[in-house]
């Protein structure tokens, strides 16, 4: 059997440090925290499960923070995980039974990362993270944000999920203030990091220099595949924040140039088309995007609800705005497979009941 030293980079994480710890320190044989900077409990915290702790000067770079922590492991493999993740009591017997089983030359193992959930807890958002990495194997950190293992030999994709569960907001700017930094100082940002910088500007509602950054990054064609059918989505959604709908569709659209469609592209093409009353059209987007396969191996964000509950819940109001009830209904009943519980469903539910007594 393979050992695993956890390795984690924290600071002032006295309020989640303990879960994240109780929830992985029985199946790992060794705990390596690196502090950037902690003026709270947290290092007191830490010293419940390991003497391994080391201090590192905070430096805005992700990549920097994570390789010291993976230098103080001594083991087969390196396992990261953030202060704010937890290995679910399931994922934690999934973790036992593929390190028992792990072929030591494996040199990645890759598992799914879920951060978002709905109000009954389900997965909203989830991507592959790559998450065991081979110990002393020549692979390193690269990026100062949004940072990332370039793989070198071998990847297994494993079943088990670590699941992120955020207390408390974060830095909302910190992100976006490392890459202008980084721009200040004359860097260039390499392709992956020129999409995250792209996304880090939508997010701080600066459009039009978002959509400059996108249209860049997709004109000099040196990005992943799926970075650019999430660049081009953002186009979309850029162009829309600036009153341009005709462009936000084009921009949709030109991400059938890189790949087949995604669900997630479908549902945002129906929504256009719906939200312009629509809705034959819009029908069309939302059922294409239920013959659209999931493929969480991609590694790009996978939004599941696109993949069934969505399309489903709103093909059910498209139809019925069409005047097909009985359509809608259907619709209405292959959402609730998804989720019998959606306020919407039992909302359309108790319509369609009473539709017979309002036409009798």
């Amino acid at each position: 059997m393979v050992s695993i030293s956890l390795c984690m980079i924290v600071k002032n994480e006295e309020d989640v440090l303990a879960r994240c710890l109780d929830s992985a320190a029985e199946l790992v044989d060794e705990i390596v925290i690196v502090d950037t900077g902690s003026t709270d409990r947290t290092r007191e915290i830490a010293a419940r499960y390991t003497d391994k702790i080391f201090d590192f000067p905070w430096q805005d770079d992700f990549a920097a923070a994570r390789n010291e922590s993976f230098s103080h492991a001594t083991m087969d493999y390196c396992l990261w995980l953030d202060a704010d993740d937890v290995l679910l009591e399931e994922d934690q017997e999934k973790f036992r039974a593929l390190k028992e089983e792990l072929d030591p030359g494996v040199s990645v193992v890759m598992a799914p990362y879920h951060t978002g959930f709905d109000e009954s807890g389900r997965v909203t958002f989830s991507y592959y993270r790559e998450r065991l990495i081979k110990n002393r194997a020549g692979m390193r950190w690269i990026g100062a944000v949004h940072e990332v293992v370039p793989s070198v030999g071998t990847v297994l994709y494993g079943d088990f999920a670590v699941t992120h569960k955020k207390t408390r907001p974060s830095d909302p700017d910190r992100n976006l203030r490392i890459y202008e930094g980084q721009l200040a100082a004359g860097q260039e940002l390499e392709p992956r990091q020129q999409f995250y910088y792209g996304r880090e500007l939508y997010y701080h509602k600066r459009w039009e220099e978002a959509l400059a950054v996108f249209e860049t990054f997709l004109e000099e064609g040196r990005g992943w595949m799926e970075n650019n059918i999430d660049a081009c989505c953002h186009c979309a959604y850029c162009h829309r924040e600036l009153g341009d709908e005709q462009a936000a569709l084009a921009a949709l659209l030109r991400t059938f140039t890189y790949d087949w469609p995604r669900a997630e592209v479908c549902c945002e093409i129906g929504r256009w088309f719906f939200q312009k009353e629509q809705h034959r059209q819009a029908a069309y987007w939302y059922t294409l995007a239920l013959t659209c396969t999931r493929d969480d191996r991609r590694g790009s964000f996978v939004s599941p609800d696109c993949y069934g509950y969505l399309p489903c819940i709103q093909l059910c109001v498209c139809y019925s705005r069409l005047g097909d009830a009985k359509r809608a209904e259907t619709f209405n009943e292959l959402a609730a497979l998804y989720k019998p519980d959606s306020p919407a469903v039992l909302h359309n539910r108790a319509i369609f009941r009473a539709l017979p007594a309002q036409t009798a």
